[in-house]
């Protein structure tokens, strides 16, 4: 049997520092991550309605963590 688990995107919230998004795979009751593991800093939890449409063939979207800022 797989397990599927949510992918929950974080974001750290120092504005004076430039953003850090990223991805972690978790259950629906974990605690939500509340340090970025590599730089020590505060995150949040990004809330999302995700990608809910399925594309036969393939697409081009957004990439997620790829850019961004504090003020978006």
């Amino acid at each position: 049997m797989v397990t599927l688990m949510p992918t929950y995107i974080y974001e750290t919230t120092d504005e004076t520092k430039p953003l850090r998004r990223f991805e972690v795979k978790q259950g629906f009751h974990d605690a939500p991550v509340q340090v970025d593991p590599e730089t020590g800093e505060a995150l949040r939890r990004v809330i999302s309605g995700g990608y809910g449409v399925i594309v036969r063939g393939g697409s081009i979207g957004p990439s997620v963590g790829s850019c961004g800022s504090h003020s978006e």
